[in-house]
């Protein structure tokens, strides 16, 4: 009888203790909660101050087209003057840059699939802008037009391949013409916003 007394008062100690343990967890809870949200009197609740558009600014990134200002023009002070640069002006100041990136990237290149030089091809893309062309066709590159706009399912970046790399019929250097992304993950759709949405 001892021992089942002995045994109901060490079992009952637990549950009294566990009841306990987990009533000081609630409390614990609460007082955090309470303390994390708690208003402090010193705040300032007045209204924002309205926006101050003084002084200078600068853009801070120019890419009309999709990766060009990322190989052509250099991290940090180079690319941040490019991206300053009004784009009437780029042509003129970044035009050997773009040129000498060109000549280090395809040593062999002479004339591309538009029958470009090194230097026409370098001053169309260092003017770093998306032209429109308001009637005809508006694409990236569709073999003949290029760079009259830019639709959706255009491959920019296999058109930007294919006249740095692919030579004079755009067959030199097959493996570097070519991103392999075959196309968007999801088809477009036929009214704004075009894009399907996000996963």
């Amino acid at each position: 009888m001892k021992r089942q007394v002995h045994e109901f008062r060490k079992k009952l100690n637990i549950n009294i203790m566990s009841k306990a343990n987990k009533f000081k967890m609630i409390a614990l809870a609460v007082v955090t909660a309470f303390v994390s949200v708690n208003c402090d009197d010193n705040n300032n609740d007045s209204p924002a101050a309205s926006a101050n558009f003084s002084g200078t600014y600068v853009q801070q990134d120019q890419m009309a087209r999709p990766a060009i200002n990322t190989v052509f023009i250099a991290s940090g002070t180079p690319k941040d003057n490019f991206n300053a640069t009004v784009p009437s002006m780029m042509g003129a100041s970044y035009t050997s840059v773009f040129k000498a990136r060109l000549l280090a990237l395809n040593s062999a290149y002479t004339t591309n699939a538009l029958t470009q030089t090194a230097d026409q091809l370098s001053g169309l893309l260092a003017t770093d802008v998306l032209n429109v062309k308001t009637s005809g066709t508006t694409t990236f590159f569709d073999g003949t037009n290029v760079l009259t706009g830019r639709a959706l399912a255009d491959d920019v970046i296999d058109v930007e391949l294919l006249l740095i790399f692919g030579g004079p019929t755009g067959a030199s250097n097959p493996g570097l013409t070519k991103d392999n992304v075959g196309a968007n993950d999801a088809p477009f759709l036929s009214a704004f916003p075009y894009l399907a949405a996000a996963w």
